[in-house]
């Protein structure tokens, strides 16, 4: 018990840190069942010099 009251703030930074880490990959899974990309650049693959190797 002493050793959850002496980490209690690491453990609950952890817990936060778990459930963003969570909540992203869910909205990741969601969007890629949706069919969005997830790419960073915004998509606009009709000027991108490298759309050939990003989307097959």
């Amino acid at each position: 018990m002493s050793f959850i009251i002496a980490n209690l703030g690491t453990i609950i930074v952890g817990l936060i840190v778990a459930v963003v880490v969570g909540l992203v990959i869910f909205s990741l899974i969601r969007n890629k069942k949706k069919g969005k990309s997830s790419c960073s650049c915004g998509c606009g693959c009709g000027h991108c010099p490298n759309s050939s190797s990003c989307h097959k």
